[in-house]
């Protein structure tokens, strides 16, 4: 849904300051180039602001943290760029959620930001919690509808194995894709879907 705010219009969230949308929106431009440019750990609040062309206070207005800054926006992202489309098929809506994943996984900045980020997450545990609760767990749950959809049209059996289902609709592409960063192939996603159906007992048409 579109934020029903215009560009530069001013918003109060509850109980805080009057804020900015161009401003948010600089900010957000801002954070995600920084980190992409240095990394989580080397990224600075001043850096952001300055990149954004702000006071740091504007951040502050906004996120108490440079963790809650990353864990909003972030979050924002992920949480959004793979759908979980409804086309009537198993392999309608897997080929929809793999190419979408390819989609997010190859811009620019994901691929340096993803990788970085779930480093990062190995050293702070609070930094993985966040990111679990507000990234894993929902991008999860969407994928598993679309899984159990199939086995309610009979195209998986009501006894498939939905964590393995979940770990190869992201496994396999993000190791493709993220870290060895192979150049796609046309036909990579259709081959994929085979062996994610296969792998699961199910049945669909091509």
């Amino acid at each position: 849904m579109s934020d029903p705010v215009p560009p530069g219009a001013r918003r109060r969230a509850p109980g805080g300051p009057v804020l900015q949308d161009d401003v948010t929106a600089a900010l957000t431009e801002a954070f995600f180039a920084e980190l992409a440019a240095v990394g989580y750990g080397r990224l600075s609040l001043e850096a952001v602001a300055k990149r954004a062309g702000a006071g740091k206070a504007a951040i502050y207005r906004r996120w108490p943290a440079k963790r809650d800054m990353a864990v909003a926006l972030v979050s924002q992202v992920a949480t959004r760029a793979i759908t979980v489309t409804d086309t009537g098929t198993l392999r309608g809506d897997l080929r929809a959620f793999l190419q979408d994943a390819i989609d997010a996984l190859s811009h620019p900045q994901a691929r340096r930001i993803v990788p970085d980020l779930l480093a990062e997450t190995m050293r702070d545990a609070e930094l993985a919690e966040a990111f679990a609760e507000s990234v894993r767990e929902p991008r999860r749950h969407n994928a598993a509808q679309l899984l159990r959809r199939a086995a309610d049209r009979g195209e998986l059996p009501k006894d498939f194995d939905l964590e393995v289902g979940l770990d190869l609709l992201a496994g396999p592409l993000y190791w493709r894709v993220a870290v060895v960063q192979l150049p796609n192939q046309e036909d990579y996603v259709e081959r994929l879907l085979d062996h994610i159906v296969r792998s699961l007992g199910g049945h669909c048409p091509a």
